[in-house]
């Protein structure tokens, strides 16, 4: 993972960053969990920017802390950046879930896998959270123009082939509508959509329907893959769509549950 992690550095170098809200001064985030010894990973768009500020906009430090920055690395730029600052910020990066981890947003997707026997936390573990774009923006997704989510999409649309083809991850359970039209762009692959009644969100005129995806992949990026993987998706964000029940979430952890034990 060091050589992937170097890689995910250089490209904070690169001037189309500077044309981004990206936080270049806050480090990628190869992934939320040890990748390296999950088999099941979540995915989302790209970290929040509370990974690196405290509600007030300050950086976290000491024990808050969830991953390194220039300042933290006590370097200048990335340009400086060695082995040894590459191996703390994949520490943090893998020890995530047991320091001070974001419960708030991960707590939901933890319970959704839960029926694969895996977590992102002590003791079951065997899970981690992976972005499309692993690098913190300083707005919120929903806020970026379509130009910058565009250029941030080209930016880093082989990453995840990166950071997945060595790993022994088999289920990758997309989390949202966007993040399954986002990742069919980079991956080109066939999603197969379903009506999910039992997934409908109630609301005075129309309900919002949901949707189930259902893909394999061996490739992406321009990476092949160790194994196939499952794809999983669901289309509503179960951190802030409105309405979505625990009825809803149970739901949808059982299908997950069923697909994976088919596989």
């Amino acid at each position: 993972m060091i050589t992937e992690l170097s890689d995910l550095v250089n490209r904070l170098n690169d001037p189309l960053f500077s044309r981004t809200s990206v936080m270049r001064t806050g480090c990628p985030i190869p992934s939320f969990g040890n990748l390296s010894s999950s088999r099941v990973a979540t995915l989302g768009l790209n970290p929040s920017n509370r990974e690196f500020l405290d509600s007030l906009g300050k950086e976290l430090t000491g024990s808050e802390r969830r991953f390194h920055s220039l300042s933290s690395l006590k370097i200048q730029s990335w340009e400086e950046i060695s082995i040894k600052h590459l191996k703390l910020i994949l520490e943090l990066s893998n020890n995530y879930f047991i320091r001070n981890p974001y419960d708030a947003w991960f707590k939901k997707l933890d319970y959704i896998i839960s029926g694969t026997n895996t977590s992102y936390y002590f003791p079951t573990l065997g899970a981690c959270h992976l972005d499309l774009i692993p690098y913190a923006t300083f707005n919120k997704w929903a806020d970026l123009s379509s130009g910058e989510k565009n250029l941030l999409l080209e930016l880093a649309n082989d990453t995840l082939g990166m950071l997945l083809k060595d790993s022994p991850v088999n289920l990758l359970v997309l989390n949202g509508q966007t993040v399954v039209e986002s990742f069919v762009k980079i991956s080109a692959v066939k999603m197969e959509k379903r009506k999910m009644p039992a997934w409908d969100l109630p609301r005075k005129s129309t309900n919002v329907a949901g949707y189930s995806y259902f893909g394999e992949i061996k490739t992406i990026g321009g990476y092949r893959l160790k194994k196939k993987v499952l794809i999983l998706g669901y289309n509503h964000n179960i951190q802030s769509s409105f309405g979505v029940t625990t009825r809803v979430l149970t739901s949808i952890r059982n299908w997950i549950t069923s697909m994976y034990n088919k596989r």
